[in-house]
């Protein structure tokens, strides 16, 4: 009788991710998100310091697009602890690994409600100098906590997802969890947030990637560009 070789699915690698375990599932839509994350926080953490307490208007451009970032995050972490990692859990994942992922979100949280705080207070014009130093602190403590989580995730989460789950599982997670977060109102603009700054390759490994909704990446991608350029200006 002959065995039955498990399929290994080709997988991206994107900069900065910290790896990418081998198996029978396509993980490449996650790393696509990881790795626009990595993008934001990065930039957010360098542009704080480098504007003046006294510009409220740059302060309220930082602080929308940290709010459509914290956004997209929080769904994202809300859909792997309401249904990826109980799923893990029930095949019989290591639950350390998972606590782990989930305690992760939980120390990151109160990073993000503080640095939107001190955004919203400069671009009120409450804010001065010594409100400029905490936010940039704040920043850089997100920055490193997002970073770590990340690698753990990318480490030891995706190889448990590689050894417990098969692609049809990961399919349904998308379907009936992740993209039902999202309004089909806001749909092109993530597409077009993610797409910021990587290759049509990379793109075509998007769950559901037709021509329409490649087409509509691009573009969006490029709108997202010049939007950050107004934001970040040289910080990215």
């Amino acid at each position: 009788m002959t065995a039955t070789i498990p399929t290994t699915v080709p997988q991206v690698m994107l900069p900065g991710q910290a790896a990418a375990p081998e198996g029978p599932v396509d993980i490449a839509p996650m790393y696509l998100m990881h790795h626009a994350f990595r993008r934001d926080v990065h930039a957010f953490a360098a542009v704080v310091p480098t504007v003046a307490a006294t510009d409220r208007r740059r302060w309220a451009r930082i602080a929308r697009r940290f709010t459509f970032f914290t956004t997209i995050l929080h769904k994202h972490h809300s859909g792997e602890d309401r249904a990826m990692w109980p799923l893990l859990a029930e095949k019989g994942a290591d639950t350390a690994v998972l606590d782990a992922l989930q305690a992760d979100h939980a120390g990151i949280d109160p990073l993000l409600t503080s640095l939107d705080a001190g955004l919203r207070a400069l671009a009120g014009g409450s804010g001065d100098a010594a409100d400029r130093d905490r936010v940039t602190d704040t920043a850089v403590r997100l920055r490193d906590a997002l970073l770590a989580h990340l690698e753990r995730e990318e480490r030891d989460g995706m190889a448990l997802v590689q050894r417990h789950l098969v692609q049809e599982d990961w399919d349904r997670l998308d379907r009936e969890v992740f993209q039902k977060d999202y309004t089909a109102f806001e749909v092109p603009a993530v597409a077009g947030w993610v797409a910021d700054g990587l290759s049509d390759e990379d793109l075509r490994r998007m769950p559901d990637a037709g021509p329409v909704l490649l087409a509509v990446a691009r573009a969006m991608g490029r709108r997202n560009a010049r939007r950050d350029a107004r934001v970040f200006g040289g910080a990215r």
